[in-house]
């Protein structure tokens, strides 16, 4: 597997792999399902399973790109494809919808809707989608949430929203066997039109905010957290003045971060930077997989938190053991 994969991981590999082989498996029961019943409802649901198998051809590809190393023409690596990715998806489930409801008219217009003959066969092979779809589904989110990869969450949510579609499909079904009123087929279509043309426009905005570089709230308070730990009264070591220009992105799963922290001016050039060092480290590890980089200046009495935090940081420039604590904790080097 490595030898297609490149550098992927194994357990995202094989996830990549399951969603496609799901994909195409169940993309032929439900079309078997549409021939046997010509039920508007599950046509929508079985062009929602073109576009799964797509997406995932797409996620597939894009996790091996997204993982290749950096390199002189992309030094920032190759993380963003997984955004890309993610907006394709979100184009397809758009244009999935749109779709769905002029197939729909069309249907509405010619006649063409389940009966209750054939509705029980199709229940019965779209409820075995249904289920295959909800743990493959459920299966992609926990690797994609545990590996940081929006590739593999974008197609699980597409899949548990597959997932959610079927059960409405299901219910349309069950209604006109009971009671014989076709016209509850189409009307389902257009449902899961308008459902996971929802699900799509909050998959674009997700893609696009990770292509525009915006902020995340939760890196914001992790790494904010961090840096305002080693300032004030209560700083702990390694002790700074102040910080300022704190500014991240992701590039898919990958971290980059840089800040300003301020140190007493008249500190050595060594000591300043194994203070950074130390503080980049700690946030790299925070963050799992990333790059952090410390710009240092020179602190003013009016820039400190408080008056006590220079007089620490002060301190510790002419501190021998903490200077050593400081090299042995940082891992970087200039």
């Amino acid at each position: 597997m490595g030898r297609w994969f490149g550098h992927v991981p194994v357990v995202e590999a094989r996830a990549a792999t399951l969603s496609l082989v799901v994909g195409i498996a169940l993309l032929a029961t439900k079309f078997v399902a549409y021939f046997i019943t010509q039920s508007a409802a599950i046509f929508s649901d079985a062009t929602e399973s073109i576009v799964n198998v797509l997406a995932s051809a797409v996620a597939f590809y894009s996790l091996i790109v997204a993982h290749r190393p950096a390199d002189k023409e992309h030094p920032y690596g190759y993380g963003k494809v997984e955004f890309i990715s993610a907006w394709f998806e979100g184009s397809l489930i758009l244009a999935a919808a749109v779709f769905i409801v002029a197939r729909t008219v069309d249907a509405i217009y010619h006649g063409y809707f389940a009966t209750p003959d054939t509705a029980v066969t199709g229940i019965v092979l779209m409820t075995v989608a249904m289920v295959i779809n909800g743990i493959v589904g459920t299966y992609l989110l926990s690797v994609g949430k545990k590996e940081g990869s929006l590739a593999l969450m974008a197609d699980g949510k597409h899949l548990i929203t597959d997932v959610y579609t079927t059960v409405g499909v299901l219910g349309a079904l069950a209604l006109v066997k009971l009671t014989g009123i076709t016209i509850i087929d189409p009307i389902a279509a257009f449902l899961v039109a308008g459902y996971i043309g929802y699900i799509s426009l909050k998959l674009l905005r997700q893609a696009a905010a990770g292509i525009m570089d915006r902020q995340d709230i939760e890196d914001e308070r992790l790494i904010s957290g961090i840096l305002d730990s080693h300032c004030g009264e209560n700083g702990r070591e390694p002790h700074i003045c102040n910080y300022h220009k704190l500014r991240h992105r992701h590039s898919g799963r990958y971290h980059w971060v840089d800040f300003h922290i301020r140190v007493p001016g008249k500190m050595d050039v060594q000591r300043a930077h194994d203070i950074a060092s130390a503080i980049e480290y700690e946030i790299e590890t925070a963050l799992g997989e990333g790059n952090a980089t410390a710009h240092i200046e020179p602190c003013g009495q009016s820039q400190c938190v408080t008056e006590q935090a220079c007089a620490i940081a002060r301190a510790q420039d002419g501190d021998d053991a903490s200077g050593a604590s400081l090299t042995s904790s940082s891992t970087k080097q200039a």
